[in-house]
């Protein structure tokens, strides 16, 4: 006797991780662009011999404080001007992406590394150990971030490099808190409970188990931290304790045009244009991380 197959129902395909991360993530149109803005610094850094049009250290010494190529006075040769020993201020803005991609990156390596170790440890280990990395953390955070960034700077000297550390380290709070905090809440859940019962050491469970579960957050915070890392180096440099001339970052090009604010407004106002929209853009692209990371957030 025949009998009739009963079709097997067709089994919906769930979309690839990717696929649904950028699903939520190109919600938030904010995000988008500010995603699309950080892309294009990073090919702007990449390939700054390219872009810029001069040297950023040479000077041209007929062309002291050239206004912008749209204003009388101004020269084709020069778009955005030049400063005050005749430097071409886009081909420093240019140079200065790299200056500032770097200073990111190091800064939230260091920051992330350091924050992560310790936060797992504090909440992994709990006790006594729990209670005095934090005690040290709260003891940071005391501080203001700018403050003790000045302050770490002038005991280690002035220069790019020690600018770095000493945000790092202020940054570094920030990691540990959010680690731990992740960590206390996944401690306890089944599969580090099997885990432990599979026999799996210490430093397995911690690295291997717990760490990949708590990363979201901590992807989110890095790049808020970005940001953060851009705007303390600049200020560092301003006060001139970060970077030093001539190099083009863009604090130092705004510490060195203060006394031509209202003679040259263009030597202060792209530097500080160039802050404002990078740390914008990587603000913009960290919410929307943040939206897309966390399922709390993820709309149905």
């Amino acid at each position: 006797m025949n009998m009739a197959q009963t079709p097997t129902p067709s089994v919906e395909q769930r979309p690839s991780a990717l696929a649904e991360f950028w699903f939520y993530f190109s919600q938030n149109k904010g995000a988008v662009v500010g995603l699309s803005v950080f892309v294009l610094l990073i090919i702007v850094a990449l390939l700054a011999p390219v872009f810029a049009p001069h040297a950023p250290d040479f000077q041209y010494r007929e062309n002291f404080l050239t206004p912008p190529s749209w204003i009388e006075g101004g020269s084709s040769q020069f778009l955005l001007g030049t400063d005050a020993v005749g430097r071409d201020i886009l081909s420093r803005l240019i140079y200065g992406a790299r200056y500032s991609l770097f200073i990111g990156c190091v800064v939230v390596v260091i920051a992330l590394s350091g924050g992560v170790v310790l936060g797992l440890v504090a909440g992994y280990c709990k006790g006594w150990v729990d209670t005095a990395i934090m005690r040290v953390m709260d003891i940071i955070l005391a501080f203001p971030s700018l403050l003790l960034a000045l302050v770490l700077v002038a005991v280690l000297g002035p220069g790019l490099l020690n600018a770095m550390i000493a945000i790092a380290l202020v940054l570094q709070p920030h990691f540990v808190r959010l680690t731990r905090a992740a960590v206390l809440t996944e401690a306890n859940r089944d599969y580090v409970m099997a885990a432990k019962v599979a026999g799996s050491g210490h430093l397995r469970l911690m690295f291997y188990t717990i760490l990949p579960n708590c990363l979201a957050p901590l992807i989110v915070q890095a790049t808020l931290s970005f940001s953060s890392a851009i705007l303390d180096a600049a200020a560092l440099g301003f006060l001139g304790m970060g970077a030093q001339p001539p190099t083009p970052e863009w604090g130092t090009m705004l510490a060195e045009a203060r006394e031509f604010i209202l003679r040259a407004w263009w030597v202060v106002t792209f530097p500080g244009l160039a802050i404002l929209i990078t740390v914008l853009a990587i603000n913009l692209f960290g919410d929307g991380l943040r939206d897309a990371l966390d399922p709390k957030l993820k709309r149905s």
